[in-house]
């Protein structure tokens, strides 16, 4: 069994199919129909909802942290100890909520159909701002999509709606709200089951282990963002899955005097600032990484293993010489992040093994690391190149060199020739010129619709320069923001 608060309601569920999902769950179960599904695959924000869970200060007091979700990529199982709340539950007392108020009041609405999504878009950020940011609110409705009006009126809401984040019933009950999720926090493995399919939910490392080594076909369900895809997109079964987003020991940010260790079950939204602190690049490409709401989903042991080519983190954490740990039962093992890809989709990892955290090493002066990110789109999209180049340099001399690309291969890999062709040369434009032409031995792309093969080596060979020429000048402001 299950159990979540939907708004101040109880749902103890025990026989749903494990498969469904909260969008489905909220229409087809309960009659709530103003979440909307608009592309079921995360992209146009139709379907957000926001949900709440239980979260420690630094004096050891509890609060309630809100968080907007893309409720079509959510299964119903990862609600379990959480509070759900959707638009039906804004409006208090026959009263609109004030964001609801502030998208009337502004404008913000045409056809109606994208609206409950951008209202809960607003409430999640009206619950996480002291005050009007504009850059927070672009952020915050960056997964939102709009296909009547401009987003100026809805911007305007935005900053209608934070200057009157003066108290609302969510407030007002947070005491009673708090009582009732600690009243139902998770105690014993958590279950779904339908019959031919079902979800377990373990809430330590050890339980994890054991049940993943019971049920080798099950599949993990971290935050489900790519997982999700194969029953909304492809409408296929999951029989067996396990849901390890409760297991606490795998959601913690460890910081040692030389590395991070992050657990695999990491939201990339708690990732970010600790990833930023040491490495700003890496910190402006999570801005770039989809929405808001999947990044609040997504994990970053989600991203690596999924083992797509395309995904963002890798290369980054390849060029800084990452390692994960994986388990198995009680064993544990620690590989280099790079060696983890063997082949596409392929990786080293052996049944019933898991990834448990990532290691990163802290940010040396003299090491100079740059990330880039190409794609169609600024924001929201999925990477055409991504690439990381982290050197170090000691008297002009390059005395170390890790450079990694994704898109650029069936993996993400490093560009070994690109690095011994580097390696203790003259830091200068004639060393950039060779290591652009190693590129071409190290990497065969392929063109897809993203991008053709052609434009994907020349923008690997684009960025090395671009690297160079950042070092060289590092008051020019150019990371992060190449478009296709």
């Amino acid at each position: 069994m299950i159990q979540f608060l939907l708004n101040q309601e109880l749902r103890s569920e025990h026989a749903l199919d494990p498969n469904l999902t909260v969008l489905e769950y909220l229409r087809e179960h309960l009659g709530k129909s103003g979440t909307k599904e608009g592309c079921a695959s995360g992209d146009c924000g139709a379907c957000t909802v926001v949900v709440g869970e239980l979260s420690k200060a630094e004096d050891g007091s509890e609060h309630i942290r809100y968080r907007s979700l893309n409720s079509c990529l959510t299964f119903v199982s990862s609600l379990h100890g959480k509070q759900l709340i959707s638009v039906e539950d804004l409006k208090h007392q026959g009263k609109l909520h004030s964001v609801q108020q502030a998208m009337a009041d502004c404008h913000g609405s045409q056809c109606g159909f994208c609206t409950p999504g951008f209202v809960m878009s607003l409430f999640a950020l009206q619950k996480n701002s002291d005050a009007p940011d504009l850059h927070k609110a672009q952020e915050a409705l960056a997964g939102n999509l709009c296909r009547c009006t401009g987003y100026r009126p809805i911007l305007a809401a935005a900053e209608q709606a934070c200057c009157q984040a003066g108290g609302d019933q969510f407030d007002a009950g947070e005491a009673q709200t708090i009582a009732r999720l600690q009243a139902i926090a998770p105690k014993d493995i958590g279950e779904l089951n339908s019959g031919d399919k079902r979800c377990l939910v373990p809430l330590t490392v050890a339980d994890l282990a054991d049940l993943y080594g019971s049920h080798p076909e099950a599949r993990l369900l971290a935050g489900g963002t790519d997982l999700a895809l194969e029953v909304t997109q492809f409408h296929r079964a999951l029989p067996v899955m396990i849901y390890v987003g409760n297991v606490a020991e795998m959601k913690r940010i460890e910081r040692f005097d030389d590395r991070l260790e992050i657990g695999a079950a990491t939201p990339l939204t708690d990732c970010h600032d600790a990833l930023t602190a040491e490495y700003p690049d890496f910190g402006e490409l999570l801005h770039r990484f989809a929405s808001l709401q999947i990044r609040n989903q997504g994990t970053l042991g989600g991203n690596i293993g999924n083992a797509s080519p395309i995904g963002d983190s890798p290369p980054l954490l390849i060029a800084l010489g990452a390692q994960i740990v994986l388990r198995k039962g009680e064993a544990t093992r620690t590989l280099a992040l790079e060696d983890y890809f063997i082949d596409y989709r392929i990786t080293a990892r052996q049944e019933s093994e898991f990834i448990e955290k990532i290691i990163v090493p802290r940010a040396q002066a003299q090491w100079k690391f740059r990330a880039y990110k190409v794609s169609k789109r600024l924001d929201d999209d999925i990477s055409a190149v991504c690439a990381a180049f982290n050197l170090r340099i000691e008297n002009g001399l390059v005395a170390e060199a890790r450079v990694a690309f994704g898109g650029m291969a069936a993996i993400p890999k490093r560009a070994k020739a690109c690095e011994a062709s580097l390696l203790g040369k003259t830091w200068n434009q004639a060393a950039v010129e060779r290591a652009c032409t190693a590129l071409a031995d190290d990497f065969t792309p392929l063109s897809d619709f993203r991008a053709s093969k052609e434009y994907r080596l020349l923008s690997a060979q684009n960025l090395l320069r671009k690297y160079f020429i950042e070092l060289q000048s590092p008051h020019i402001e150019t990371r992060v923001t190449a478009y296709v």
